[in-house]
């Protein structure tokens, strides 16, 4: 409960930034084709506050339902207008320049998501190398014979440069292709191919995380389950477990590695577990409870003990990853362009049924992104906050009347008719695209509301 101020303020910021840059673009675009604008309001409904400004006397606006906002212009259909300012009327604009100013929206999205990602890689952050760890017996990746701390050099012949590279290129390629070639090197210097078959990615849906159905998971040094602390009133303290003790089983399973452990306690948070450890040649056992604890949204089981220090790994796996101004821009375009087709094909997928539309995510999913992103630090942050940009930026281009995208359409079927369509064909349209805006979003807050439930 304490995550949630700040997890809400790490949302409201995102949101916040991502409207006023998206109505920024429409307003920008409305003064530069000599459209005149009446109000710019952050947020819907009631308003909370309101300044005028400018030679226009514009009404600038925050508004009780932050979800969104608007731009409203001079417009002959919404309103009487003055003689003299009818030709700073939106409506008696070109398609062209009425074009513009719907599309300005979505593109200052897209910029904004171009900026901040020249910026980040500028100014370089650390990240984790493309190092594998030993996956799930059964997995693709354990079919391919993927070894634990083998570096991946190259996918399809693309050069690898980070773990979140590889994420992103393997989830692209698992959308259309059967298969990828990984190029790996291991801890000896020895180079080895790795065909990884992807059809296990999407095999629910791509509901979940896909690359942990792949057996795709970072690389992991071998520890022992050995106890290195235990943490005063704690369960395990209680329970009688001290520095040393090695476990050998829990709830039954065998223990091969500190990894195993953690991960059965973490999954049985409230549920009794048998510790079967040794100490000093004896073979003992415990019963202990998992304390049941809220982490990043999930509810995990803990019981207070700590790994002992294990051997460094051979290899480094994290480097500082920056670069120049130049290349720099050129990734920022690539990884916009990237994640804007990728969000369309997705979007695609859902309406073929290939891809479910439990995957279509809600603000208190959104929040709880944004929270833990900012936990991570500055850079995350900032390319989550990227990542939003480009999801509103294609949201707003669908051809849904109410959306940009929508007006788009009606600005096209009037070029191709050389007239516009009649008010009632356009209020129809409005009243559709409405109805299918709020279906999306009480299916999205649904969706919301499961995964707080059930995890």
């Amino acid at each position: 409960m304490n995550n949630i101020p700040f997890y809400l303020a790490a949302f409201l910021v995102v949101l916040g930034v991502l409207i006023v840059v998206h109505e920024l673009g429409h307003y920008l675009a409305a003064r530069f084709c000599g459209v005149k604008v009446l109000r710019f309001s952050v947020g819907f409904g009631r308003m909370l506050w309101k300044k005028r400004l400018g030679q226009d006397r514009t009404e600038w606006a925050i508004s009780i339902f932050p979800l969104g906002g608007y731009v409203k212009m001079l417009d002959e259909r919404e309103g009487k207008v003055a003689e003299e300012e009818v030709h700073r009327a939106f409506n008696r604009q070109s398609v062209g320049k009425r074009s513009i100013i719907v599309a300005a929206g979505p593109l200052a999205n897209f910029a904004l998501a171009i900026l901040i990602y020249w910026g980040v890689f500028m100014h370089g952050s650390e990240e984790l190398l493309p190092m594998l760890g030993a996956p799930p017996n059964g997995t693709p990746a354990a079919m391919a014979a993927v070894g634990n701390g083998e570096l991946v050099r190259s996918l399809d012949g693309q050069p690898v440069a980070t773990w979140d590279d590889l994420r992103w290129m393997i989830l692209q390629k698992a959308v259309d292709h059967e298969s990828v070639v990984l190029e790996v090197v291991n801890e000896r210097d020895e180079i080895s191919i790795r065909r990884l078959y992807l059809s296990a990615a999407g095999e629910q849906g791509w509901e979940g995380d896909a690359l942990e159905r792949l057996g795709i998971r970072f690389y992991r040094p071998e520890m022992p389950p050995v106890i290195g602390k235990v943490v005063a009133n704690g369960v395990a303290e209680r329970a009688g477990l001290q520095n040393g003790d090695r476990v050998l089983a829990l709830a039954g399973k065998e223990i091969s590695s500190w990894y195993d452990l953690v991960t059965i306690i973490r999954d049985s948070a409230s549920r009794p577990l048998r510790i079967e450890f040794e100490r000093q040649g004896e073979v003992l056992s415990v019963d202990v409870v998992p304390d049941a604890v809220l982490e990043r949204g999930q509810t995990v089981g803990k019981i207070g003990v700590a790994v002992a220090p294990g051997p460094k790994p051979a290899r480094e796996v994290k480097a500082f990853v920056r670069y120049g101004i130049i290349e720099a821009a050129g990734r920022a375009l690539e990884e916009t362009w990237d994640k804007s087709v990728f969000s369309l094909v997705m979007m695609g997928k859902m309406l073929t049924g290939e891809v479910s539309w439990k995957n279509l995510s809600g603000p208190v999913t959104i929040a709880d992104y944004a929270g833990q992103s900012a936990r991570l630090g500055l850079d995350y942050y900032l390319k989550f906050m990227a990542l939003v940009s480009i999801s509103l930026g294609v949201l707003n281009l669908l051809p849904i009347p109410v959306l940009d995208g929508g007006h788009l359409l009606y600005h096209m079927i009037e070029v191709v008719r050389r007239r516009p369509l009649s008010e009632r064909a356009m209020e129809i349209g409005q009243q559709v695209g409405m109805s299918i805006l709020f279906a999306l979003m009480a299916f999205a807050f649904f969706n919301d509301l499961t995964r707080l439930f059930n995890g």
